[in-house]
């Protein structure tokens, strides 16, 4: 058998008939991803709350959820969430619930920390200050405090963000339609074991490298507006 012989025949021909199969995918991604993001913030910040909290069990249930869930694989919670929640609740959740719920418990872990960080980088005098002009520590949090933490951790949002649309590839195990599913499905398809797989990596690449390079420049910005 020659070397010719032996050469692998690259084909793409697959892009014609299933091409549509990889938008669809990244609609869902982009889609999965910014929801558990946003809802990943907003629980986050509560479990930040927590975790600066004066009441020390309060500071322990923040504690013991950020552990487990930064100790413990995206996978295994998503497993259970698709496959063990409906137990508990009696019914079918669905695949886009179930992916959505593990991608939010995850993110907001991590977006926890990061908002907890960003808190703790503002000024404790400005707290100081705005408890003695008769605001109350609530208050102050909502309209002094939080607004420069948010502003402090938007770059390590963004870059949340980037890490969830990579990890939201691990969706594809439990049948959600997203950027790895569709490749696969269309090697089922197909029969053709890596170009599919090939586009899927390029794919992710041109979108991680469009959103870093978004973030470098909102981040820039911020600080030449300091």
């Amino acid at each position: 058998m020659t070397a010719m012989e032996l050469a692998y025949h690259w084909d793409f021909s697959f892009l014609n008939e299933y091409g549509s199969y990889y938008w669809t995918g990244i609609r869902m991604t982009l889609e999965v991803s910014l929801l558990a993001v946003l809802s990943g913030l907003v629980l986050g910040t509560l479990v930040s709350f927590l975790r600066l909290s004066g009441l020390w069990p309060l500071r322990l249930i923040g504690s013991v959820y950020v552990e487990i869930i930064r100790g413990t694989p995206l996978i295994v919670q998503l497993f259970l969430f698709n496959y063990g929640l409906p137990i508990f609740l009696g019914f079918d959740i669905g695949i886009f619930t179930a992916a959505y719920l593990a991608l939010t418990i995850n993110s907001a872990a991590y977006i926890a920390e990061i908002m907890r960080a960003g808190i703790q980088a503002v000024d404790k005098g400005q707290m100081e200050a705005a408890r003695s002009l008769g605001m109350s520590r609530s208050l102050a949090m909502r309209q002094i405090i939080l607004p420069q933490a948010f502003k402090n951790v938007l770059p390590a949002l963004g870059n949340e963000f980037v890490v969830v649309v990579k990890e939201s590839s691990v969706l594809s195990v439990i049948g959600f339609a997203e950027l790895t599913y569709q490749a696969n499905s269309i090697r089922g398809a197909t029969f053709i074991s890596l170009e599919p797989m090939l586009v899927s990596a390029l794919i992710y690449f041109v979108l991680i490298f469009t959103m870093s390079k978004l973030l470098g420049i909102g981040e820039r910005r911020l600080k030449a507006s300091d």
